[in-house]
């Protein structure tokens, strides 16, 4: 593949603290592992390379060894670690029978927090490891009497409270399948999603909070009910104190009478493999897919990862902003897994009356690890918001994921969150329900670049010829299984749809459909969806490398950079720009952009206009619609492309599909609508 090679920065932006690096959880593994697994091939245990060549050329020492080392509680013992390798049939930990609920809940503190409940408003309260066992015995208790049995599904229509957690953990301790979605989906939204799985039960809230705005969603949560022929019953949940309607066509159940039973929890083991929740794809293009994933799979990759790569245990507290339908709800949820103390939030991420309260929260429960998104972190400096005004020293790493970490977020951080503060771009997905590559306290950060590929994940790049390449842009692939991959797709009952999505490209191999380039200094980049990829005249580049430059600019609040090929054989390249508050989108900005471009990531790749346009669309877990944008502007029909209600703000594909067409009618470049 045709493409320019990345400028490498051979110079970490931040080295580890070597302190910080030996009294770390990952070096302890590493010594662990040198010492009971005879891994004599790590011989630096501060350092990370060798512990990570380890873990992906013998694959099956190193899940055992993350297997002992966090002292898995298995009902029966498992027979071999890996008895198949081939992808996507892998088969791990054959034979052995355990539960996620219990090792949830076995390492938490009977009067310690082990949820502390927070909003936007500021208020919060906490829910030590004694009240939440008895809580998920009561629900699960409850969830028996309402007829959930092993196999069954419990889906949730809930915002980001201990609602959510408390049922997730009694439906799986019964052996019973989760499912949950925020309720800033519509009814119709919700239900194609859950009328797929056949659920017993559902679990919903009256509401939820969002910019200074209180949600009602009794009528929405009654409505969706109405559509799931399947419940036998429905638990009403009362967030906001709002009054439910006292007639109901179905049986209901107050979440009081739900969680306050004074019940005995019996955990039921399962097979590793045996499912454990049910999480979906964006839905932008037909029904979204259900990808299921297992207990054990994901036991051992949430474990790996928020212990060994966040460092945290025992006495740590995790604020990760999320939503309950993206995969970070999941991984927020297994922070009990470590012991350490997990928040919720519910509300918006910066507020308009007070967009630094995640700050002032972090800072109020002195959370150590504190999580979010690129495009929080850039709406924070362009706001001018100064997180350091509040006492955040008990921070130490900031996660970031869901996009690509642009390069101007790290002096930013150092400057106002802290010099100190390790920040950890992410890369991963749903699909896996983790990550690809990130941190971990024994790796440098380069600035604009993800650290390493994570402990366990056969990372590679490959060309178009399916060879694997460095410091050059490739196909991300995962060649080695993992854990945590999915078991299969719901009402997939050949595979077929499972294979189609990941191992056509290369067989065998995991194509996850993102450009990244693994870098001679052991970083990876990450430039942006595969099938998003900017092709002026062979020269690729992934969106990604655009949007980054562009951002940085203080008068640009986000921006999205299509490539359209046209039916005459051209190559239409705009690039559309949400202007800051205030500014207009004029010729002289204009050139500016055009500029930073040129010079910042390629001068072949400068876009044919520059349009302002009133917001950016994205999937409701906040990754931008490339793809579709495109094909509207190609002229699909928006009923083919994407379903509106998969999308943060859905009047923009009407908008994005009118602009396609006043450039079909004008035939040349156009003058379009421009919103600054």
């Amino acid at each position: 593949m045709t493409t320019q090679r990345p400028t490498p920065h051979p110079q970490p932006f931040l080295p580890p603290d070597p302190e910080a690096a030996a009294g770390s959880r990952v070096a302890d593994f590493a010594r662990w592992a040198a010492r009971h697994q005879g891994a004599e091939e790590i011989q630096d245990f501060t350092g990370y390379q060798s512990l990570h060549h380890w873990s992906v050329t013998d694959l099956e020492r190193f899940w055992a060894a993350v297997w002992a080392y966090f002292d898995i509680d298995a009902a029966t013992p498992y027979e071999r670690v890996l008895a198949e390798e081939t992808m996507p049939s892998a088969r791990w930990f054959p034979g052995a029978t355990l539960n996620y609920a219990h090792h949830a809940l076995r390492n938490l503190h009977p009067d310690a927090p082990a949820i502390t409940a927070l909003d936007e408003t500021g208020a919060g309260y906490e829910i030590t490891g004694r009240q939440l066992r008895a809580q998920v015995a009561s629900v699960a208790a409850t969830l028996r009497d309402l007829g959930v049995t092993h196999g069954d599904r419990v889906v949730g229509y809930l915002p980001n409270t201990p609602h959510a957690i408390i049922t997730f953990l009694a439906t799986v301790s019964l052996g019973a399948v989760w499912s949950v979605c925020g309720q800033d989906y519509g009814p119709k939204a919700a239900a194609d999603r859950f009328a797929q799985l056949e659920p017993t039960v559902l679990i919903t809230a009256d509401g939820y909070l969002f910019n200074g705005t209180t949600h009602d969603r009794r009528a929405a949560s009654l409505e969706l009910a109405e559509t799931l022929p399947t419940l036998k019953a429905t638990v009403l949940v009362d967030h906001l104190g709002l009054t439910w309607p006292e007639t109901h066509t179905h049986l209901t159940v107050p979440w009081d009478a739900a969680a306050t039973r004074t019940e005995h929890l019996t955990i039921t083991p399962v097979a590793f493999d045996h499912p454990l929740w049910i999480v979906f794809s964006s839905g932008t293009t037909g029904l979204p897919k259900g990808i299921v994933h297992g207990h054990g799979g994901v036991l051992l990759e949430h474990l790996k990862i928020l212990t060994l790569h966040c460092d945290l245990g025992v006495g740590d507290r995790l604020l990760w902003y999320t939503t309950t339908h993206w995969m970070m709800w999941n991984l927020v949820v297994s922070t009990l897994l470590t012991g350490a103390t997990t928040c919720t939030y519910d509300g918006s991420p910066a507020p308009v009356a007070r967009p630094d309260i995640l700050w002032e929260l972090a800072a109020r429960h002195k959370v150590t690890v504190f999580g979010t998104s690129p495009q929080y972190l850039l709406a924070m400096a362009k706001l001018r918001i100064e997180p350091g005004l509040h006492d955040l020293s008990s921070i130490r790493a900031i996660g970031s994921t869901g996009a690509a970490l642009p390069a101007s977020a790290y002096p930013w951080v150092r400057d106002h969150v802290g010099a100190g503060v390790q920040l950890a771009s992410t890369s991963g997905g749903t699909d896996v329900v983790s990550a690809f590559a990130g941190s971990a306290p024994t790796t440098p950060v380069w600035a604009g670049e993800v650290s390493a590929p994570n402990l366990g994940v056969a990372l590679a790049a490959y060309d178009g010829a399916g060879r694997p390449i460095v410091d050059q842009v490739g196909e991300l692939v995962v060649t080695r299984p993992m854990p945590s991959m999915p078991l299969y797709f719901w009402n997939d009952p050949d595979g077929s749809r499972y294979r189609d999505a990941y191992f056509t490209a290369y067989p065998g191999v995991w194509r996850h459909g993102d450009w990244i380039t693994l870098t001679s200094h052991g970083s990876v980049i990450v430039h942006g969806r595969s099938d998003a990829t900017l092709n002026r005249n062979g020269v690729r580049l992934g969106s990604a490398d655009i949007h980054d430059v562009v951002e940085r600019l203080p008068e640009i609040t986000e921006a999205l950079v299509i490539g359209a090929e046209e039916p005459d054989g051209g190559y239409w390249m705009p690039l559309f720009v949400v202007p800051a508050p205030g500014v207009t989108l004029d010729d002289a900005l204009r050139e500016r952009i055009r500029d930073a471009i040129r010079t910042g990531a390629s001068p072949r790749h400068v876009p044919d206009e520059i349009l302002a346009v009133p917001a950016i669309p994205h999937t409701r877990t906040g990754k931008r619609l490339e793809v579709p944008v495109k094909r509207l502007l190609q002229g699909a029909p928006a009923e083919q492309v994407l379903d509106p209600s998969a999308v943060d703000n859905p009047d923009l594909v009407a908008y994005f599909a009118d602009l396609g067409t006043e450039r079909r009618q004008a035939r040349q470049p156009h003058t379009v609508k421009d919103a600054s």
